[in-house]
């Protein structure tokens, strides 16, 4: 067998699945520097008002990126790629051992976070977990005229990620009071090697206007069974309707309520949802009583411990801790044999949930990691009933780029379904203000539908009784699913959240009164006869 030869430049710059990856490599320059629209190499640019544009300039063995669109430059060596498909999120720099991450936040219109200041604070607080994280070096200085925090910390080497990089150093650069740069090294090596990259940055004029410019596409999971295939042809489909579930914590106790609020309703939730830890048993008798009675099961595991000793789960997963736990959860979702949809550690772009990367060194790169040595347990074990459902909130908490969903994509190999949560939390607390459905979802739709070429469900949402007009809200929902056609599935979550004085706060129940009863049913059996026309 002949050795493959390595690509010739002129084949790696006429390769348009090479182009389209957004990821410019040093070895494709054919002069000193090279322009960047929107993700894609040009000879010269054309620029618009929106065009996304930066160039790289290659000196002495050296790089350095203008990125005109967010208005910084940085040098770095010149062995490092760029990927700049997420450029409205973050731009990276990457080889084989180092990766550095830029992100441009500007906090003028964010409510939840006042100045530079509260930011920096807020997004180094997982250094309280001083049991995983050790703190290297701190302290404030001043580059090219900017203030600026350095914070230096490692972490042990997990196990179950290949070549990891557990030593950080970020800096947060503040341009004025509400305006701030992040820089965050993650490598294998020593990162104060480092600090000339960070000492490089400079801003200059920002030009055009940053974008996202890739698209998710779903990968066809070949190994799942054939009723998975049908079921998944049935519910997400291209052409597949509008259909229903509910989460109601009286399943627990038996379907008689949930029986009887179907037939006060007309119809009946294909769907429900159920909510387990990795401190609970395999919940076989929720799946095997759901099935017998016509419906599926949205099955959510979150990685928490019942004694709250969660400080370090993330950490510990990826040690290969809890191999042994999640082999024995895929095989007995295999042994169950009927679809489910497998929703792991959902919101993860909330600060409440503890598998968000606030508390784990702000790098999104764990919660991935997890994410894919989980799902490569369950194709090890053939756990081949299993759709894998990805689902962020629809605000971030903070609202900090870092934070962002796209930061916690796994890929598109490991996801089958994209979840959205949306609720109108109403206004019982002076922070939250009541939103109307369309408020949540069509910006939310507009931003999934760009990012994503993925079937789309609601995995729980509801509507607050405190402060508005609720069954309006719900009569709306028709108009606004009639915008959502990649919407397959809308889950209600039938519950009620209560303050820390056990008074009820967020009152969700769909069947709280007549009116909100009335209303619902009118939604519901619009969506259901619209479905009855495509049943098999």
């Amino acid at each position: 067998m002949s050795k493959l030869r390595k690509p010739t430049l002129l084949v790696l710059v006429l390769c348009s699945a090479f182009l389209n990856s957004l990821l410019f490599y040093p070895q494709i320059a054919t002069a000193n520097q090279i322009h960047i629209v929107n993700g894609k190499i040009v000879d010269s640019p054309l620029l618009s008002p929106d065009a996304d544009y930066k160039t790289i300039e290659y000196i002495d063995g050296a790089a350095r990126l203008n990125d005109h669109a967010n208005g910084y430059c940085i040098s770095y060596p010149a062995d490092m790629y760029l990927d700049a498909s997420l450029s409205q999120v973050v731009n990276s720099l990457n080889n084989y051992d180092t990766t550095i991450e830029i992100y441009y936040d500007d906090f003028a219109d964010n409510s939840n976070t006042r100045n530079v200041a509260d930011y920096i604070y807020y997004s180094n607080l997982f250094m309280r977990n001083s049991t995983d994280h050790y703190k290297t070096m701190e302290k404030n200085m001043v580059i090219n005229g900017l203030n600026a925090h350095i914070l230096g910390w490692q972490r042990a080497k997990l196990n179950r990620v290949p070549h990891d990089k557990n030593n950080y150093l970020s800096a947060e650069i503040a341009k004025n009071y509400h305006e701030v740069y992040t820089i965050l090294i993650k490598s294998t090596h020593d990162v104060m090697q480092f600090m000339p990259i960070i000492e490089s940055f400079q801003i200059i004029p920002r030009q055009g206007r940053a974008n996202i410019n890739t698209r998710f596409i779903k990968t066809q999971h070949y190994y799942q069974t054939r009723e998975t295939q049908d079921f998944y042809t049935r519910f997400f489909s291209d052409s597949a309707p509008l259909t229903w579930g509910i989460y109601d914590f009286s399943i627990n106790n038996g379907y008689e309520h949930l029986s009887n609020l179907e037939g006060a309703l007309g119809g009946s939730f294909d769907f429900i949802l159920w909510y387990k830890s990795i401190s609970t048993p395999f919940p076989a008798d929720i799946l095997i009583d759901a099935y017998q009675r016509g419906k599926y099961v949205e099955l959510t595991l979150h990685t928490e411990l019942a004694d709250q000793s969660n400080k370090s789960i993330m950490y510990a997963i990826l040690n290969g801790d809890y191999d042994n736990y999640f082999s024995r959860y895929a095989l007995e979702l295999k042994a169950f044999g009927r679809p489910v949809l497998f929703r792991l550690n959902n919101e993860m772009n909330g600060d409440w949930c503890n598998w968000s990367s606030f508390h784990f060194s702000k790098d999104t790169e764990i919660f991935k990691q997890v994410w894919r040595h989980v799902f490569q347990i369950f194709h090890t074990c053939q756990a081949d009933n299993v759709l894998w459902v990805w689902n962020p909130n629809d605000k971030s908490f903070p609202d900090f780029k870092w934070n962002h969903p796209l930061m916690y994509f796994p890929g598109a190999e490991y996801v089958d379904i994209i979840g959205l949560t949306g609720y109108n939390t109403g206004s019982y607390y002076s922070y939250e203000p009541w939103r109307e459905f369309t408020e949540i979802y069509d910006p939310l739709y507009a931003d999934y539908t760009r990012w994503f070429y993925f079937p789309l469900m609601i995995t729980e949402f509801a509507c607050n009784s405190v402060g508005g007009d609720k069954a309006r809200w719900i009569s709306d929902m028709q108009k606004g699913f009639a915008r959502y056609p990649d919407i397959k599935v809308a889950v209600w979550f039938n519950g009620i959240d209560y303050d820390a004085d056990q008074t009820p706060a967020r009152i969700y129940r769909l069947d709280e009164t007549l009116q909100t009863m009335a209303a619902f049913s009118r939604v519901f059996n619009s969506t259901l006869s619209s479905m009855e026309l495509v049943r098999p």
